[in-house]
C-alpha cells in the first residue's frame, strides 16, 4: 500500500537535516551534521565563533551548495538553489545586520521587492494606500510602536528594527524562521520585548532557529538546544534535560568548553 507524501510529512520535522557536510577548499566547515527544527519549535543554535552556525543555516538557505548530506523541508527532501527558493518555500532568515535599508521609509521596507500594485486601465501602479495600510495593521499584530509607517528606518531603535524584519518575514508566509543573534546590541528592555515576542510565534504556528554565543538569552525561550564547535555536533539537548542539572544554562556552557577544550 502506498504511503501519501502528506502522510510522510506529518511524521517527519518541519526541517530535518541528516550527514551535512560543507567544505571550502581545505576547510571542512560542516562535518556530517544532524540537525532537526519541529513544527512550533524553537530552537537555540549555539556556539561560539567560528563554530558553524553561520554556515549550516547558509547551506539551508541555498546560500552555499551542500557537499554532502540531507536536508528535508516539509517531508520533502530538497536542495534549495538560492534564498529565493528558500524562501519561496516557507523558510526566512533575518540576518545580524537586518535586512532593513536605513535610507526608506518603513512602508517601502516591508515590501521592498514585492511591492503591491494597482492597475489605471493597462498601466499598473504602486497601491501606496493598501501598502501603508497592511503594514501598520501587521506591525501592530507584532506590537511594533511606531507613530507612522512613513516614519524611516535610520531613526528607529535597534529593537523596532528587529520586530520589522522579523514581522515583515511573517506576512510573507514564513513557517520556519532563521534568526541570526536577534539581541546583539540591544538594550536589556528591547532585548525582554523580542524575546517575548519570539516566545509569541509559536502560538502563529512558526518555527524558529535561535543563533546566538548569548545562552542566557536563547535559554527562556528555547525548546532544544544543538551545540556546534569546529562544524560538528557537541551536543544537543532539550530545556527539561538542562533544567535537570543544578546551573541549567551552565549545563550548556560546559559542553561548549568540553568541546573547545577538546578541538
Amino acid at each position: 500500500m502506498s504511503v501519501s507524501v502528506s502522510k510522510v510529512a506529518e511524521t517527519m520535522p518541519l526541517l530535518r537535516i541528516r550527514g551535512l557536510t560543507k567544505r571550502f577548499g581545505g576547510v571542512v566547515a560542516l562535518k556530517n551534521v544532524d540537525f532537526d527544527v519541529n513544527y512550533n519549535e524553537v530552537v537555540g543554535l549555539l556556539g561560539d565563533n567560528g563554530a558553524g552556525k553561520t554556515t549550516l543555516v547558509k547551506t539551508i538557505m541555498g546560500v552555499h551548495a551542500p557537499d554532502g548530506g540531507e536536508i528535508y523541508f516539509m517531508g520533502k527532501k530538497t536542495v534549495f538553489r538560492s534564498p529565493e527558493e528558500a524562501r519561496a518555500s516557507g523558510i526566512e532568515i533575518v540576518y545580524q545586520g537586518l535586512n532593513l535599508i536605513e535610507t526608506m521609509n518603513i512602508w517601502r521596507n516591508f515590501f521592498v521587492g514585492k511591492e503591491q500594485t494597482r492597475r489605471a486601465g493597462f498601466l499598473p501602479f504602486l497601491d501606496v494606500h493598501r501598502m501603508r495600510k497592511e503594514t501598520t495593521e501587521n506591525l501592530n499584530k507584532v506590537r511594533v510602536n511606531m507613530r507612522s509607517p512613513d516614519e524611516y528606518v535610520n531613526i528607529l531603535s535597534g529593537g523596532q528594527k528587529q520586530s520589522i524584519a522579523i514581522g515583515r518575514a511573517l506576512y510573507f508566509g514564513a513557517k520556519l524562521l532563521i534568526l541570526d543573534e536577534p539581541t546583539t546590541a540591544l538594550s536589556v528592555r528591547e532585548t525582554e520585548k523580542v524575546l517575548d515576542f519570539i516566545k509569541s510565534l509559536k502560538g502563529e504556528g512558526v518555527s524558529v532557529i535561535f543563533i546566538t554565543h548569548n545562552i542566557y538569552h536563547v535559554f527562556g525561550v528555547a525548546d532544544r538546544f544543538e551545540i556546534l564547535d569546529h562544524g560538528v555536533t557537541i551536543g544537543s539537548l532539550t530545556r527539561d534535560e538542562a533544567n535537570q542539572g543544578t546551573c541549567s544554562a551552565e549545563i550548556i556552557m560546559e559542553i561548549i568548553r568540553k568541546g573547545r577544550k577538546e578541538a
